[in-house]
């Protein structure tokens, strides 16, 4: 009977041990199952995070070197490619071997010594010049242990050339203004210390400080139009203009000017319609006509011609027989108080605004400009327009 129950008992304590065992094993592998589902979960988890950050740092315009504590690249984002012209992966490499300037790898240096380096100005030269501002700043973890470096780039080159654009605006207005300015202060001073008590010099100086003033007022004109169309705040009231009778038009209103320097006008614009905004169309026709009629040869010919194009649309041009514009300057006419005679032009009286206002005002259209020339066999100005219905059907 004893040895039954101990039969028995072994029994029971080998199938609680095969129990045991088995639930054993099966939370083993339960865990074991749901730590891999936690660790692969953690790893996507982890390679979204990358992706995320990848992409937010390729986005960026800024150009992103991230160094590790050794001093070599671990990323590099695309604005940092663009920026220093590199190709290929930069993974590992240091940092004169990313870049090889000698400039970032002491700005480097010197924001691991220092901590940070802020504001850093540095010109790159090459097929492209460009204008960076540089800030670095060393990674540490705790207790100060170095981890590496951020290099973050910012590329100034257009807001550079804004500025000087915009020093060259200011010198030039500045310079515009103070000679009119300047005669119409003198004048208008030697009148009153006594001048005005002599009749004749007093209409003379009146007359030099009328002139002056309306030299002004076309000034102040032209820069309010040209600022205008640059900000885009002019809206063209599109319509079809019929450019044979524009063209009509404007050189009935040029006759006097042209008969006091003897210059023969000519219509060669067939019957072409555009669509266009007619009264900036004024504007274009009246700037070039003025130039060709004020710089052109006296008793010579200035002529208006046009055409409709194979590619649909049309092509005019204002041409003189004047002494023409030299080969290096035929780039820099239409900008902006660009003149190739500086002090024949002052004498006449222009503003060195016409051609850059009939530039923006012919690309508002959708056109281009351009000029043509040959010294002493006068100068052909371009322009296109889109062609009206008439012209499309």
């Amino acid at each position: 009977m004893l040895s039954a129950v101990i039969i028995l008992a072994i029994i029971a304590l080998l199938a609680l041990h095969f129990w045991w065992r088995a639930k054993f094993h099966r939370e083993l592998t339960r865990w074991q199952t749901e730590t891999a589902q936690r660790a692969a979960q953690a790893g996507i988890a982890t390679a979204e995070a990358h992706a995320r950050q990848d992409a937010i740092l390729n986005g960026m315009v800024e150009g992103v070197l991230v160094l590790d504590e050794s001093q070599r690249v671990q990323f590099a984002n695309r604005a940092f490619a663009r920026i220093f012209g590199t190709t290929g992966s930069l993974q590992d490499k240091t940092v004169m071997e990313a870049v090889r300037l000698h400039e970032v790898a002491e700005i480097v240096a010197r924001a691991n010594r220092d901590g940070q380096v802020m504001g850093q100005e540095l010109q790159l030269t090459g097929a492209t010049e460009r204008s960076l501002q540089i800030n670095a700043a060393a990674i540490t973890g705790p207790e100060r242990r170095p981890l590496g470096t951020v290099v973050v780039c910012h590329d100034q080159t257009e807001l550079k050339r804004l500025e000087g654009t915009r020093e060259d605006f200011v010198a030039n207005v500045s310079h515009e203004l103070r000679t009119p300015l300047s005669l119409i202060k003198g004048y208008a001073e030697t009148l009153l210390d006594g001048a005005k008590d002599n009749p004749e010099v007093a209409t003379k100086f009146l007359q030099t400080i009328d002139r002056n003033a309306r030299r002004l007022d076309l000034l102040i004109q032209d820069l309010l139009i040209i600022s205008s169309l640059e900000s885009g705040r002019v809206s063209l009231s599109l319509g079809e203009v019929d450019l044979s009778a524009l063209t009509e038009r404007m050189l009935a209103d040029f006759k006097s000017r042209a008969d006091a320097r003897h210059v023969k006008l000519v219509s060669a614009v067939p019957a072409i319609t555009a669509h266009a905004d007619e009264a900036r169309l004024e504007q274009v026709l009246g700037n070039l006509l003025e130039n060709s009629v004020k710089y052109g040869r006296e008793s010579g010919t200035v002529t208006v011609g046009g055409r409709a194009t194979a590619d649909g649309t049309l092509e005019l041009f204002v041409q003189d027989d004047g002494p023409g514009i030299p080969a290096e300057a035929l780039e820099r006419v239409f900008e902006r108080f660009y003149r190739v005679d500086k002090a024949r032009s002052r004498d006449q009286g222009g503003t060195g605004l016409g051609l850059s206002i009939v530039k923006h005002i012919i690309q508002g259209h959708g056109g281009r400009v351009w000029v043509t020339s040959e010294p002493g066999k006068g100068a052909k100005f371009f322009f296109t327009l889109p062609a009206g219905r008439r012209e499309s059907s």
